[in-house]
């Protein structure tokens, strides 16, 4: 079983972390209509797979699956992850399928050389799947300005887990997310996706497993149902990464 793995949480990291922010940006220019929502998961666990996209599928709405290849059908402390057949079927169902690297790296840790063997090979697989990995998401929002020049290099945007929201200027090389997990994650969600309105922006969330008694990086299929509604009646276009970055 795939354990969790602990990213550098230490002064020096959270300082190298927030440093990235300055370097290496590629602003964005958004053309919004409307406040929007883009609903993501990382990894991905197979609950994400069934009830994450069910739950936006309901909606008429799609998300964006951050997806590690190496990962396919493997047992893991959020549950079995999604294999090749499950991926399929959420492109085929019209989600948009990302990239994550192969075996989950932590970028910052990962030689430049190695960490293109890894992403060439995750690329080629959800390509071979019928998927066009053309963003991608830090594992463990782990960044340096390093691994961010590099990745910037060749993905069209790359997700972090910084807690913010996107106007005009944003950091398409650092986009920031905000997570559904945890006990209070629930309530916190629905408090950007708040001020996404008040503010007339963009807010990305993502997740982990979808389950009824989640991990701690995961959320409930109801709390996912209601954060969903919530983005509707508030007024929200719910839209994949690639496709507000494709207006």
């Amino acid at each position: 079983m795939i354990q969790p793995y602990t990213p550098d949480v230490s002064l020096g990291g959270k300082l190298r972390r927030r440093f990235a922010r300055l370097t290496h940006r590629r602003p964005v220019q958004l053309n919004l209509t409307r406040p929007v929502v883009s609903f993501t998961f990382d990894d991905i666990p197979a609950s994400a797979a069934h009830a994450g996209a069910a739950a936006l599928e309901a909606h008429g709405a799609r998300g964006t699956f951050y997806v590690c290849a190496g990962l396919f059908g493997q047992e893991g402390h959020m549950g079995r992850f999604a294999d090749a057949t499950e991926v399929s079927a959420l492109i085929r169902q019209g989600h948009e399928v990302a990239g994550h690297t192969l075996n989950h790296l932590d970028c910052h840790r990962t030689a430049p050389a190695d960490m293109n063997a890894d992403l060439d090979a995750n690329d080629a697989a959800l390509r071979e799947l019928g998927a066009a990995p053309l963003h991608f998401a830090y594992p463990y929002g782990e960044v340096s300005p390093r691994a961010k020049k590099q990745l910037g290099a060749r993905y069209a945007s790359l997700r972090g887990v910084h807690k913010a929201l996107v106007h005009d200027g944003g950091d398409r090389n650092q986009l920031p997310g905000v997570g559904i997990e945890g006990a209070e994650g629930e309530v916190a969600a629905r408090a950007w996706i708040d001020r996404a309105v008040a503010e007339h922006a963009w807010l990305i969330l993502y997740t982990h497993d979808v389950r009824d008694t989640p991990s701690p990086w995961g959320c409930t299929p109801d709390a996912l149902e209601r954060l969903i509604g919530h983005a509707r009646a508030v007024g929200c276009d719910i839209r994949t990464v690639g496709e507000v970055l494709a207006a």
